[in-house]
């Protein structure tokens, strides 16, 4: 009898389980179907044709400024400052009084020695009078005329040590902070204040020695910086090559100078170069937006006509192409290989595109690809 109830169970239990596992299959199988029969609706998107463009051949580098003259001014003698007629910051021309220390001492020792110099000199036109009418001898003559050179050079030795006191502006240019104060002693070598001529302005930058024979002095650069307003760029012009490579990174070094008019460029400052050859390369670009960043190979989605089905109409999908890109300008890219003239490809939002998938072209609010944007949110 137990037996019997527990087979009865067992049955029964199998009769539910393959009703449900019945079911279910039959919903499997419906969706199965279903989704077979679905299509996923074409993605709208904007489109643009590759386009061959000629652009200019530039060579970039990072620079650093440097001053066509610049220096720190310092002391050649020890001596106590009594003047300093200049205000930091300001422009001086060549000449200009920096810093006077005292020369009382030196003053007083130039007075003699002028004295001593002047009464030489009267002695020896006494004595080239007397030698005419042979009344003193020739040595006595070149004596005068020994002692005389003997005392201008005294002379000469004390007014180069007033001039070495009274330190001046060597060419024109801009001063830095002042380092002394009056009253102060300064020694031989101790710096005074930094003058720099800001304009014109050197740039130096280094090229690999591959693009040696690329450079030439008088070729155009253009230059920019932080330091400078948003999509400002100054013009110049390369001056001076190094005639020998850096043996330890195989770079040639070149300095270039532009104008500084408003002085914003500053020795120290670095600088984005480019330096302008005088070719121009033909380029296939296209819209950066239209490229497919990826690790493996940088892709773009080309549209082309799909067959059209049993019953449907014809529409339009995208393919997958992997190229190969070069330089970046603007908002457009330069391919080098994958990509013909004139092809048709998505030029927005491709991160949401599958290869085969249907698309529609509406360029309503296809956004205005520049060369040289300016944002105005910039």
């Amino acid at each position: 009898m137990k037996i019997k109830v527990f087979l009865l169970c067992v049955a029964g239990i199998v009769v539910v389980v393959g009703l449900l596992a019945g079911t279910k299959a039959l919903q499997i199988g419906t969706l199965i179907k279903h989704g077979k029969a679905a299509k996923i609706p074409p993605e709208v998107v904007t489109s643009i044709q590759a386009q061959p463009q000629t652009w200019e051949s530039l060579i970039t580098a990072v620079g650093s400024l440097e001053a066509v003259q610049g220096v720190t001014i310092t002391a050649e003698l020890t001596g106590k400052v009594i003047a300093i007629p200049f205000e930091p910051g300001t422009q001086i021309k060549a000449g200009d009084l920096l810093v006077q220390q005292d020369v009382a001492f030196e003053t007083a020792q130039l007075r003699s020695a002028e004295a001593g110099a002047a009464l030489a000199k009267i002695t020896l036109e006494r004595s080239k009078k007397m030698l005419e009418t042979k009344v003193v001898a020739e040595s006595n003559y070149d004596n005068a005329e020994a002692q005389l050179k003997q005392a201008q050079a005294q002379a000469d030795t004390i007014r180069a040590t007033i001039a070495k006191k009274t330190i001046r502006a060597p060419f024109s240019g801009r001063l830095g902070i002042r380092m002394v104060n009056i009253g102060q002693i300064i020694k031989e070598g101790e710096a005074i204040v930094s003058l720099q001529a800001l304009d014109p302005i050197f740039v130096n930058f280094l090229v690999p020695q591959q693009q040696l024979p690329q450079m030439r002095v008088g070729y155009a650069v253009r230059l920019t910086s932080d330091g400078l307003p948003k999509d400002q760029v100054i013009s110049g012009t390369i001056t001076a090559i190094n005639p020998d490579v850096d043996a330890s990174s195989r770079n040639i070094r070149v300095q270039a100078t532009v104008a500084n008019q408003n002085e914003r460029l500053r020795p120290g400052m670095f600088a984005n170069v480019a330096v302008v050859l005088p070719e121009k390369s033909p380029v296939l670009t296209i819209p950066a937006t239209a490229v497919l960043y990826a690790p493996y190979s940088d892709s773009v989605f080309i549209i082309e006509e799909a067959k059209a089905e049993e019953g449907g109409t014809a529409g339009k999908v995208v393919r997958q192409q992997f190229v190969r890109l070069g330089e970046k300008r603007g908002d457009f890219v330069a391919v080098t290989s994958g990509l013909a003239p004139e092809q048709t490809l998505v030029s927005t939002g491709v991160f949401k595109l599958r290869n085969g998938q249907g698309v529609v072209i509406d360029n309503a609010l296809a956004p205005e690809f520049k060369l040289a944007p300016q944002p105005k949110d910039g």
